[in-house]
């Protein structure tokens, strides 16, 4: 992987994985707009996947031109009768049979088009709650019995824990679950090293260990300081700011205490330390009241120097948790969004384009995991940006097509025009403010 990464170069990477990102979920997305259409009678002229000159096209057997552009970040699908690839105006239809016009966009019937519109923003979601559940069937849910599944490289001398090992209990007192397991060790922490006992096949021991809560790098955030230092998943953290740190909770403290100027780090990978600097960079989280706050990070999250064991996970309970994670989303993401516009988090927490090839490229540098998990969520936040209720995107034209139900006539063409010229430019300005704040902010 290193040396692919190498080899393409930092910014060839980003690029290349961002339009691959971006190329799945507009053919997801446009694909939803098609395939709803055509059930619903409306006849799609062309799928595009990009825009600008045509680099590849074929027509099917129903009569639409499926092509690939040269411009990668984007995409349409234009029906029948449509003026232009937004589907908001209709073109001249006169020379058009009644039969014929009912396969146009503007000659169906409205809940026809209502569902067509709808249905590009529905399969991001769908995109979405698949590769979750994809994910959590691929990686499954650690043990209910606190197990461990393989040991991290650490500077830890002696017997120590083994792959597969039960942990019945730490310093004597009983671990049944990870949550007990979690709240022992918590109150452990003046020792650096600590007595399991373990459950190794037949056998019934007591092993000593690391303590579990060790500065070990668990996962290295995307676009974060850290991962722009090269630190590692395993990274195992001996210094920061000239002070020793036994516990991965001393972290945060040090790094705040910083007020953003760098730290230096020892780390240790693989029996050898070096010296890296990195310059916290001021992030918005939930402060765990139903609010956020503003820290200074690294973009560390804390492991342990082992990985748990994992068990099988059914379709049910990867479901549910796709679910749960996808409501999880909304709800973050409105939070945010209203915080942001009270000024209580800051408007660096959007993201551009830059910003959004930077994640790409850094979810792929983590590995195939990373990336599909950056996909799910990139696919989600089209799908929902989508249905906000602007012109020239799926939310406005389900919100003309409301004003249509309820009144029995469609918006004039004038307002039309003028709504949509409103939103295109409301659209661009969000466009720069997002690409501003990739360029202004760390």
């Amino acid at each position: 992987m290193e040396a692919i990464v190498a080899a393409l170069g930092g910014t060839a990477w980003t690029l290349v994985f961002f339009v691959v990102a971006l190329s799945v979920i507009v053919f997801v997305h446009e694909y939803g707009h098609y395939i709803v259409g055509r059930w619903s009678g409306i006849h799609s002229e062309v799928f595009s996947v990009g825009f600008g000159p045509v680099l590849f096209s074929r027509t099917d057997k129903r009569g639409t031109r499926w092509q690939f552009a040269a411009i990668p970040f984007g995409g349409y699908v234009k029906f029948l009768g449509d003026a232009d690839a937004s589907s908001v105006r209709s073109g001249d239809v006169s020379g058009l049979t009644s039969e014929e016009r009912r396969h146009t966009m503007a000659g169906a019937p409205l809940w026809a088009r209502a569902a067509t519109v709808a249905a590009g923003p529905v399969f991001n979601f769908i995109l979405t709650f698949f590769l979750l559940v994809g994910l959590a069937l691929a990686m499954g849910a650690p043990r209910d019995e606190p197990t461990v599944g393989s040991l991290r490289a650490f500077p830890f001398e002696g017997p120590t824990l083994q792959p597969g090992d039960v942990i019945l209990a730490v310093e004597g007192q009983v671990t049944p679950s990870w949550e007990t397991f979690r709240s022992v060790t918590d109150t452990l922490k003046g020792q650096g090293e600590l007595a399991y006992t373990v459950r190794r096949g037949d056998q019934e021991l007591t092993v000593n260990g690391p303590h579990p809560l060790a500065p070990v790098v668990g996962e290295v955030q995307i676009r974060s300081a850290a991962m722009d230092a090269g630190i590692r998943e395993g990274d195992i953290i001996l210094k920061a700011g000239g002070q020793d740190v036994r516990y991965f909770d001393q972290l945060p403290e040090i790094v705040g205490a910083s007020k953003g100027a760098p730290v230096d780090l020892t780390v240790w990978r693989d029996g050898e330390s070096f010296e890296v600097s990195l310059a916290p960079r001021i992030r918005t989280v939930d402060d765990g009241n139903g609010g956020f706050t503003e820290r200074y990070l690294l973009g560390l999250y804390s492991g342990m120097f082992f990985e748990p064991a994992v068990r099988s996970v059914g379709p049910w309970e990867a479901a549910t948790g796709a679910a749960s994670s996808m409501w999880l989303m909304t709800t973050t993401t409105f939070s945010g969004l209203w915080h942001m516009i009270q000024g209580a988090i800051s408007s660096c927490n959007l993201s551009g384009a830059i910003g959004m090839a930077e994640t790409a490229g850094d979810a792929a540098r983590n590995g195939l995991e990373s990336f599909i998990g950056m996909l799910a969520i990139l696919s989600f936040g089209v799908g929902l940006l989508n249905l906000f209720p602007i012109p020239v995107l799926d939310g406005g034209h389900l919100v003309f097509y409301a004003y249509e139900a309820v009144t029995r006539r469609a918006p004039s063409d004038r307002a039309l025009r003028i709504l949509t010229t409103v939103g295109l430019s409301l659209v661009l300005t969000i466009m720069l403010f997002g690409l501003s704040r990739d360029l202004l902010c760390q």
